[in-house]
């Protein structure tokens, strides 16, 4: 159990989870991970039977990685200790984790919500899309991604290899059990109101995101490499179709004006692929890929020499063109001319000039990420 100032409800916690161990002859223990409670957590948890762990690096996932590591078990339960969460629930998960299961989850919405438990924007928005957007991204077939109580083996645990701080630890570990096919089970479980009398320490819209975030992280194809193909697909294929002349599709008719917004959508969706790259190659770095993932390879193995001089071949065809238009003007003694003629030359030019040096300037800064330093 997470401590951070559960003085009103942290010892009939413990009490629960005991009671819950001894009623169906499992030998455990409650250990209790202190954040740095300042209302006399520690003692009341003690008293009540728990095993004391200090954990001093603030926040939600390392107090529930400090108290994992410091435990003793094979399996590992974890909850809240708020009084949100029916500890009497704990030989379901076990049970599920005796059949051969890595990861058993919780779920609240199958289980039931008490009255006031839950606010309707986590209710009835929050979690459902969340867990919707994990579903779709990862294939999952979790129902609720973000409920607190859940069990793993031990040897899951360290496979999953979690390294986040915060609220994502929640996330982190049902994405990490599901990119390393582990063995996933849901059990129902009840959600009841905060016993602890004061706002909770989570912060709905905050932390919401925060999820999101990370989520997205995880799926940078999504957020940036398929939006980026077709923002880049798209504009060169509307570029080339304009460059001959004007066009008419659908009774609207199409110029250098349309000609302006393809390159800047191939601009934008090269600027997209890049970040796409670079995600995949930071969660390569900081360990965020659970280990075997071949997902984000060919980031990692792209030549700096190979995309600095792709970038700079594709710049100076944007050069040559822009100076063309140059020579187009000067040919008529830099006097008034036909603008749409020009920028037909210019507008190319000018795309291509700048995805090569984006390119260029990405190559560099993929090459500072993949350094090999010291940790």
């Amino acid at each position: 159990m997470p401590c951070l100032n559960e003085a009103a409800t942290i010892a009939q916690c413990v009490r629960s989870a005991l009671d819950s161990l001894a009623a169906c002859g499992v030998s455990g223990e409650v250990v209790v991970a202190d954040n740095g409670s300042s209302d006399g957590s520690q003692q009341l948890a003690t008293d009540a039977g728990a095993r004391l762990v200090h954990v001093e690096e603030k926040g939600y996932g390392n107090a529930l990685a400090g108290g994992i590591r410091a435990s003793a078990g094979r399996y590992i339960v974890m909850g809240d200790a708020d009084l949100s969460y029916d500890f009497s629930h704990a030989p379901r998960f076990i049970e599920q984790l005796r059949r051969g299961n890595d990861l058993v989850m919780g779920n609240r919405f199958t289980g039931g919500v008490a009255r006031g438990a839950m606010p309707w924007k986590n209710r009835y928005i929050g979690n459902p899309i969340l867990s919707g957007i994990g579903r779709i991204l990862f294939g999952s077939e979790i129902g609720d991604f973000h409920c607190g109580l859940r069990a793993f083996s031990r040897e899951a645990f360290e496979r999953m290899n979690l390294t986040t701080a915060g609220m994502e630890f929640a996330s982190e570990m049902v994405i990490k059990a599901t990119l390393l096919h582990m063995r996933i089970a849901e059990v129902a479980t009840t959600l009841s109101p905060d016993g602890r009398g004061r706002p909770p320490h989570l912060r709905p819209w905050r932390d919401g995101w925060r999820h999101l975030r990370f989520m997205l992280l995880y799926s940078p194809n999504w957020l940036f490499l398929y939006p980026g193909m077709l923002l880049t697909l798209a504009g060169a294929a509307m570029m080339l179709w304009l460059l001959p002349g004007p066009r008419t599709l659908i009774g609207f008719g199409l110029d250098v004006h349309t000609l302006v917004f393809s390159g800047a959508a191939m601009i934008i969706g090269i600027q997209a692929i890049a970040f796409w790259a670079l995600s995949k190659t930071f969660a390569q770095r900081a360990n965020l890929l659970p280990p075997g993932d071949t997902s984000g390879q060919l980031p990692g193995h792209i030549p700096f020499e190979a995309g600095a001089t792709a970038g700079l071949l594709i710049a100076f065809v944007g050069l040559a063109l822009s100076i063309g238009a140059v020579v187009y003007w000067g040919e008529r003694s830099f006097g008034e001319m036909n603008p749409v003629v020009l920028l037909r030359w210019v507008i190319p030019g000018a795309t291509l000039l700048a995805i090569g040096l984006q390119l260029v300037l990405f190559s560099f800064f993929l090459g500072i990420l993949r350094l090999d330093l010291k940790r």
